[in-house]
């Protein structure tokens, strides 16, 4: 379990399926371009297709979820200690209603398809129209209460 005094970092990276289909995809402008044309082109074809799967794969894969001793990160956003409010882990049905019929379009989403899990952290800024952040995370329970430890203390 997760002291509330030390950092925490959770980094949504993206599932061995979602790698296994991006390789099919590769494999499959190859295939297309090897039977049109010359094997060279299929080749470059298949490199460039290889590199747009890696690039894609990695910087969606690449959100981190971060407690620092400046506040919660979530991806390229930061909310301050003196904003955070109460957070709640939610499980997988929970989380599908907050994306859904219980969602706020206000809300600062950073969720991720292959996540099931959610946490949902209050935001208490009176200037700021955002009710809430949701965030994907496969260990909901440990930062929920991470972070309801830290704003406890202060």
């Amino acid at each position: 379990m997760h002291r509330p005094n030390q950092p925490y970092t959770e980094t949504l990276r993206v599932p061995p399926a979602w790698w296994v289909a991006g390789l099919l995809v590769v494999v499959a402008v190859w295939w297309a371009f090897f039977v049109a044309g010359p094997g060279s082109v299929a080749l470059a074809a298949a490199a460039v297709a290889l590199a747009i799967v890696v690039t894609g794969l990695v910087r969606y894969g690449d959100a981190t979820v971060s407690i620092d001793a400046g506040g919660l990160r979530a991806g390229r956003a930061h909310l301050p200690w003196r904003y955070v409010g109460a957070a709640t882990a939610l499980d997988a049905a929970a989380t599908r209603r907050a994306l859904g019929v219980d969602a706020d379009a206000r809300a600062y989403l950073l969720t991720r398809p292959y996540v099931g899990c959610a946490v949902k952290v209050g935001v208490v800024d009176d200037r700021d129209p955002t009710p809430y952040w949701l965030i994907s995370s496969r260990k909901p329970a440990e930062l929920a209460a991470c972070l309801n430890a830290r704003v406890m203390q202060d």
